[in-house]
Parts: structure tokens; sequence; C-alpha cells
């Protein structure tokens, strides 16, 4: 596996092995309600599992993404989240090497929580929701990941099209990643956005061809966890599909994922344990020698 360095807070981070983001769901409305926290203490705690179980991330959302998801005002975000992020904080301290992501598409949420406690920025829209967002980023010179999305999450699933989805987004990093370079914003993360704005058959051809992604030299983000890219497939329900997310979380592993945000962070540790003993070289010697 290629290695990253991350500057968090001052201070450069080693990514060399994949690693693994919890998710923390501070929303009445997220589609896995299994994930849905309300009270600080509650955040903390759930938090302090995760980081137990060998999550590095902890990310903390206070506007649910899924599809038609009902509008959340500025003021309803930041109150679900003020209080939580520092109490998270104090549990994130407690183990080195472990960080907090705000996930969140609008510029001043961003920085509050950032000014609040998290080190990092999850933008699901990739910037295209808040024109601020870049210029926020690259004041606060903390890591950024950049997702892409076609539409908003109020439209995103209505009859998304591309030309070729893996070329198109290909196409939207290269172009999104040196204007963020020029500004100053150089810890950056790709995040390709299954299920934001993409058929379950763009899903998969992503996931197939994930280690295009490699091309761009920057780490790989991939969210996956109990989809209706899985349910939808199989059938069943996002409280039933942890099965099929550990089968993906490895399909995504071996096509060069360095992220797994997931709601399982046990299953999915244990998935990364037995990919690196599987590949302890890494996925180098699958590739064609072009794409190395």
């Amino acid at each position: 596996m290629q290695e990253f360095l991350l500057k968090v807070e001052g201070t450069i981070h080693t990514l060399s092995t994949p690693c693994v983001m919890g998710i923390l769901n501070i929303t009445p409305d997220s589609f896995y309600k299994e994930s849905r926290i309300a009270l600080p203490a509650e955040a903390a705690k759930r938090a302090e599992e995760m980081l137990i179980n060998g999550a590095k991330i902890i990310d903390i959302g206070g506007y649910s993404s899924r599809p038609g998801a009902a509008p959340v005002t500025l003021e309803q975000e930041w109150d679900r989240l003020k209080e939580v992020i520092p109490a998270v904080r104090s549990v994130v301290n407690k183990y080195a090497g472990t960080f907090i992501s705000i996930d969140t598409f609008r510029a001043s949420v961003a920085e509050k929580a950032i000014d609040a406690g998290a080190h990092i920025v999850n933008d699901i829209s990739g910037g295209n929701l808040d024109d601020r967002m870049y210029e926020v980023v690259a004041k606060l010179k903390c890591p950024y990941i950049l997702m892409h999305m076609q539409g908003d999450p109020a439209n995103m699933q209505k009859n998304p099209s591309y030309t070729h989805v893996t070329q198109d987004i290909v196409k939207f990093f290269s172009e999104r990643l040196p204007k963020l370079h020029d500004m100053g914003i150089h810890d950056t993360i790709v995040d390709v956005g299954f299920g934001f704005g993409k058929t379950v058959e763009h899903n998969y051809q992503l996931l197939r061809e994930l280690h295009a992604f490699q091309l761009l030299g920057r780490p790989i983000l991939s969210g996956i966890s109990r989809k209706s890219m899985i349910y939808n497939v199989l059938r069943n329900t996002a409280e039933n599909s942890l099965n099929g997310t550990t089968a993906l979380h490895m399909a995504a592993l071996l096509q060069g994922s360095n992220i797994l945000r997931v709601h399982d962070v046990k299953e999915a540790m244990e998935t990364i344990t037995l990919f690196t003993q599987l590949m302890p070289e890494g996925i180098n010697h699958l590739l064609q020698p072009w794409e190395r």
C-alpha cells in the first residue's frame, strides 16, 4: 500500500495501512437507525467503543444525507453538534493518533466544528453546495475529504447519468485537486461517493474500477457500509446487511481503498486484518506496470 502523510494540527501522521472511520450520526433520521445518537454523553460512549475496537477517525454529522432527507437549517445542524464535538474530543484525546472528522457541506459549520475540537472536514458535496468551503478549509489548514456527489441529497437519486462513471469522476477529482492545492489545501482525501447520485450499476462499476483513483496520488475513502447498493441487491434491509458490507469492504481494500467509513468498526477492523494477512505487500503487484 502506498504511504500517505497527513498534517493534523501541525503534526505529520502517516497513513501506511488501511484504517477505519466510525460513523457517529447526531441525527434523528439517518438511514440506519442503530447509528443515531442524540446526547453528548451517549456520543462520547459510542466513540470510545469505536476507538477501543480500532477506529482511527470518528466521523460526526448533524445532517442526514440519505436520499430525500428533510432539510436541516444551519442553526439546527450546529445545535446538534456543538456539545457533542467537545465531548467526543475529550475521549479522542486519550487515544494517540486518532481524530474527529466533521461531516458537513456548510463552511460555517465546518469552521465552528474545527474550533470546537474536530480535526478533518468531510464534505459530501466536494465544495459544490457552499462556495465558501474551500476558502474556509484553506484558512483552517486542516485535512479535507473531497467527495463526489451528483446533485444534492434531495434530488441526487433522480435519474443520475454519466458518460462513463469512473472516467467522469476521475475527471472531477483531476480538476478539483489542483485547485485545492493552489489554495494551500494539500492534505486531501478522495471519496467517489458511493450512493450519492449513482445507480446500483454505477456503484458496482466504481467499486470494480476503484483502483483507477490511485492515479490521483491521494488516499481513497470508501463509504459503502449498509447502503442500498448492498441491501437492494440482497433484497434485505440496512439492518440485515452487515455480511454484505463486509464482503464489499474486502473488495474495496483489494481495489486500493485506504479508509473504510463504517457503522460496524470491529467487523471492519477484522476485514482489514485479514486483508493485510492476505496481501502483506499491498496490491501493487495486481496492477499493470503503467498503473503503479
